[in-house]
């Protein structure tokens, strides 16, 4: 990938003097660099382009240029870059939008053994390099941007140089049709200039690759912040079942997101919002927050937005209570959140005194000061200094215990404001922004990555069979208990089946091949005996037709909860697991957790925890305790299971009852690739 970041030599194809065009700027840009490797500029009609003289073709260059960066009309590309080829040329940066059969292209180049940036790409920048071949001016700093839209990438690169990060490097991919954004970020990795990244992706084809690549910037210690767009709906309309349909392309992409240690945020704002934040302050340990302000209004809207984020604000400790009382004797409100009611007016250095004390409180992670604080020195000018001091002090105490402490500060630029973020300190102008803030760089905290371990694995369950009965089979022998049952049908009658079968009643007489039985009426339950179950068959068989059954000794254990779980393979991500509220109201809730598969039992609990309904797991009302570390062994088995075999498309256990007494898998679908061939 040097040749695209710093070749030793580049020819911009389309060099032009009009400052209007593409060719402009990508000429100027070129010749930047000009000291640092060698540029040439192409043009059929013009003598010289920007002061330097031009070549009329390819083929009249003293040598065989190490990038060819083309900006020509997209249905002269193809020739162009044939041209190319023959002359040697193996690295391509295509700036031309509308190119006809791009894949094509894209092949043609990588059959020659070169590599292909583009088309539509807006460019590349790398600023340790002094390489810019894109439209615009770029601010050199520490931020890298991988993008597909070349305009947002712009915009993110725009609002970085704003916030003093700045750009390392710069990359429009277009439309990946040859180099990946998973190549791309693997260059960052040992890029000194790079300390964050920014992505922006709207196809995650290959996401394996990406996850493999952001998990290597999370143990550089670069932390990597994405961006996407829209979830489709296509998949859901294709699946055929609920863990298909209850689950997006955006709940695959924040897995493969917490499995590769990355943070997917909303918008530029929020990214670059971020990555100042990642740039200045440390990272809290946990979601405990302590707010301190010196207006009871700003405390309590305080104390509020850190809840609606996720946050908690928990009440001191007792040792912390007596810090406050002694710090604030006259404060009406000492709890969290805290009110100086008047004395940061007294006394500047309370502010100082107090967020120190609350750093050092082991249930706090972390500490927001909002209010005045920073417009002191700014509307009085004599406090100034006496401020300026604190804020000196502030650094000192964020050092020493290594925990953040953000401000919200009504002024946006004062010194105060400006010394605060030198030292480490974010500086918001709004409660919003430092609560957020703390969120996204928690949750980044919380979530490291993690080793998918695709090591001892349930092994492959074929040949497969087709219905319920092979469903059972097949999560049966994975690990999943299943009640006891015996098949009906194809000349097998309950007469002749129930009575050797050892079965206890009540039993669930259930119709075989149905994806989805309740709907067509392909369940019965509370079959007492032999003639209840002969009546109920034969029913049954009545409506539905001749085929397998299933007869079930029933789950009748009290105090059960009803669970989904399931897997299917993503067309990006490979294999995922999920956990669901259960049952035949699953679509309802949609009360869904999911993660890229397979999971360890840890994993599983975690999943678990997620859900909504997981308190009624746990002890709901004076119930008694569901077996959750049962419920935990099934998601491992299905995780473990799903990764093991290509082949399942789609697998789903739904419900899984879990009681006190353990998980049991009373209904379950196994949708293999050849029957998705032949569903659609």
């Amino acid at each position: 990938m040097d040749a695209f970041f710093d070749p030793g030599s580049v020819a911009v194809l389309g060099a032009s003097n009009d400052s209007s065009k593409w060719g402009f700027w990508l000429a100027a840009g070129a010749l930047r660099g000009a000291e640092r490797r060698r540029v040439y500029l192409i043009n059929s009609r013009a003598a010289s382009i920007q002061g330097q003289p031009t070549f009329t073709h390819l083929r009249e260059l003293p040598e065989v240029p190490e990038l060819l960066v083309i900006s020509v009309p997209g249905p002269t590309v193809a020739g162009v870059v044939a041209e190319a080829l023959d002359l040697g040329v193996r690295a391509f940066l295509i700036i031309s939008a509308r190119v006809p059969d791009a894949p094509d292209l894209a092949a043609a180049i990588r059959s020659a053994g070169g590599r292909l940036i583009g088309p539509n790409s807006l460019g590349l920048v790398d600023s340790s390099n002094e390489l810019l071949l894109a439209w615009g001016n770029f601010t050199p700093g520490t931020l890298a941007v991988v993008t597909q839209s070349g305009q947002l990438g712009t915009e993110i690169a725009t609002l970085s140089a704003r916030s003093g990060l700045g750009i390392s490097r710069f990359a429009s991919i277009g439309g990946q049709s040859d180099v990946r954004a998973a190549e791309v970020l693997s260059t960052l990795v040992d890029d000194p200039a790079t300390t964050q990244v920014a992505l922006y992706l709207e196809s995650f084809t290959g996401g394996t690759a990406l996850v493999t690549a952001l998990k290597a910037l999370r143990a550089a210690g670069k932390p990597t912040m994405i961006l996407t767009t829209g979830a489709s709906s296509a998949g859901a309309r294709l699946a055929k079942s609920h863990t298909g349909s209850l689950t997006s392309t955006m709940d695959t992409v924040d897995a493969a997101c917490r499995a590769a240690g990355a943070i997917r945020l909303n918008t530029p704002g929020q990214l670059v919002e971020l990555a100042d934040f990642f740039a200045t302050g440390w990272l809290p340990a946990g979601h405990r927050v302590a707010v301190l302000s010196d207006s009871g209004g700003q405390g309590a809207i305080a104390a509020d937005t850190a809840e609606n984020w996720g946050l908690g604000v928990p009440e001191l400790s007792q040792d912390t209570g007596r810090r406050m009382s002694e710090l604030l004797p006259e404060a009406d409100h000492i709890d969290n959140p805290i009110d100086l009611d008047g004395a940061g007016e007294k006394n500047l250095d309370t502010y100082a005194d107090v967020t120190e004390a609350l750093l050092a409180d082991p249930a706090i992670d972390a500490v927001i000061l909002s209010g005045y604080f920073g417009c002191y020195g700014q509307d009085i000018p004599e406090l100034g200094a006496a401020e300026l001091a604190v804020v000196e002090r502030l650094g000192q105490v964020v050092g020493e215990a290594k925990k953040p402490v953000i401000v919200h500060s009504m002024s946006a630029d004062s010194q105060a404001v400006t010394r605060l973020w030198e030292l480490g300190i974010p500086a918001y102008t709004s409660i919003e922004a430092a609560m957020r803030v703390l969120a996204h760089s928690g949750f980044y905290a919380a979530h490291s990555g993690r080793l998918t371990d695709t090591q001892d694995l349930t092994g492959p369950v074929t040949p497969w069979g087709t219905g319920y009965a092979a469903a059972r089979d097949v999560v049966s022998r994975a690990g999943v208990p299943v009640p006891a049952a015996v098949s009906l049908g194809k000349g097998r009658e309950p007469a002749e089946a129930v009575p050797d079968s050892g079965l206890k009643p009540p039993f669930a007489l259930k119709a075989g091949w149905p994806a989805h039985k309740t709907e067509v009426g392909g369940i019965v339950l509370g079959l007492n005996d032999l003639a209840a179950v002969d009546t109920a068959y034969a029913d049954m068989v009545g409506r539905l037709g001749e085929g397998e059954y299933i007869l079930e000794e029933m789950d009748t254990r009290d105090h059960v909860v009803e669970i989904l779980v399931g897997g299917r393979q993503d067309e990006n991500f490979g294999p995922v697991v999920m956990v669901a509220a259960g049952g035949t109201e699953t679509e309802l809730f949609a009360d869904t957790w999911l993660e890229l598969a397979p999971v360890t039992h840890v994993e599983a609990l975690d999943m678990i925890a997620r859900l909504s309904c997981a308190r009624l797991l746990t002890g709901w009302r004076g119930r008694p305790a569901a077996d959750v570390d049962g419920l935990a062994e099934v998601i491992v088995a299905v995780s473990r299971l799903v990764a093991a075999n290509n082949d399942i498309a789609e697998i789903e256990i739904n419900p899984v009852r879990v009681a006190p007494g353990g998980a049991v898998a009373v209904d379950a679908l196994v949708v293999t690739g050849e029957n998705v061939k032949s569903a659609e």
